[in-house]
C-alpha cells in the first residue's frame, strides 16, 4: 500500500490494485503549485468525496472527466457532483460500505459542516463524512474534516484500524494536540499520518505535537507526492 499527500486534505491511495483520490484538490491548492499533477491524478480508478467546500470539491468534475474515475461520495454530494459532470460512482450513505476490486469503503460519521456554491448559492451538500479503507491487510481511518467527537469510540473498536489520517490543522478541524489525544483514548494506531494543515496560515504548520503526543506511535510527517509504503 502506498498513501501520497497531495498537499492540504488530498490524499492519494494505492490500496488492493486501486488507486484512490480522497478530496483531490488541484487547481489553487498552494501545496501543489509546481508539483507533477500529471503523476498525482495518474492511473486514478476511483474518486472519493468526504463532503463539500471548496478546498475537497472545487476540481472533483475536472478530474473525474479526465481520467474516468467514478466519484463516490454521501447521496447528496455525490448526485451534485453527478449531476455537474463527473461520472457517476456510489451515492451512499454513512454505515455503508462499497467495494472497489480488493479494497473496501465504508462511510462513517464526522463532525463539520458540509455545502458548495452552486450558481452563486451556497448549497446543503448532504452531512460530512469520515472513511474506513481496507485492503492490503490494513485498516484506514480517515478521519476527513471534523472535531473529536464520541463516534470516534465505536469506529475504533469495530474497526480496528491500523493506520490513521487525521485532518488536524485546527481552525477548522481539531489540531494536532487533540487529534494525538483521539488517537490514545480511541485508536490503537501503528502508524498516524496528519493532513489538513501547512496549507494556509491559519493552519500548524509542523506535527510535532502530535509526535510528542503518541509516543510509540510511528507519526510520520507527509510531504507532497512523497510515497509512504506500509
Amino acid at each position: 500500500m502506498q498513501i501520497i499527500w497531495l498537499g492540504h486534505g488530498s490524499f492519494r491511495i494505492e490500496i488492493g490494485g486501486e488507486v484512490l483520490l480522497i478530496d483531490p484538490w488541484i487547481n489553487g491548492n498552494p501545496m501543489m503549485e509546481g508539483q507533477d499533477t500529471e503523476a498525482a491524478l495518474a492511473g486514478a480508478t476511483q474518486i472519493l468525496v468526504t463532503h463539500g467546500h471548496f478546498d475537497h470539491t472545487n476540481d472533483i468534475v475536472e478530474i473525474s472527466q479526465k481520467t474516468g474515475a467514478p466519484v463516490s461520495a454521501i447521496f447528496e454530494l455525490a448526485a451534485l457532483l453527478t449531476g455537474q459532470g463527473a461520472k457517476e460512482g456510489h451515492a451512499f450513505n454513512k454505515g455503508g460500505t462499497v467495494r472497489f476490486g480488493e479494497a473496501s469503503v465504508t462511510l462513517v460519521p464526522a463532525s463539520h459542516s458540509s455545502s458548495m456554491q452552486v450558481e452563486g448559492k451556497t448549497t446543503y451538500t448532504g452531512m460530512e463524512t469520515g472513511l474506513v479503507i481496507r485492503g492490503d491487510g490494513h485498516t484506514i481511518y480517515f478521519s476527513g474534516d471534523t472535531c473529536i467527537m464520541a463516534d470516534m469510540a465505536w469506529i475504533g473498536e469495530y474497526f480496528q484500524p491500523d493506520i490513521g489520517i487525521f485532518s488536524a490543522g485546527g481552525y477548522y478541524t481539531m489540531d494536532m494536540e487533540q487529534a494525538a489525544w483521539a488517537a490514545r483514548k480511541y485508536f490503537d494506531f501503528k502508524t498516524v499520518i496528519p493532513g489538513h494543515y501547512r496549507t494556509f496560515p491559519a493552519l500548524e504548520q509542523s506535527a510535532q505535537v502530535l509526535a510528542e503526543g503518541l509516543p510509540g506511535v510511528d507519526v510520520i510527517e507527509p510531504q507532497v507526492l512523497q510515497p509512504i509504503t506500509v
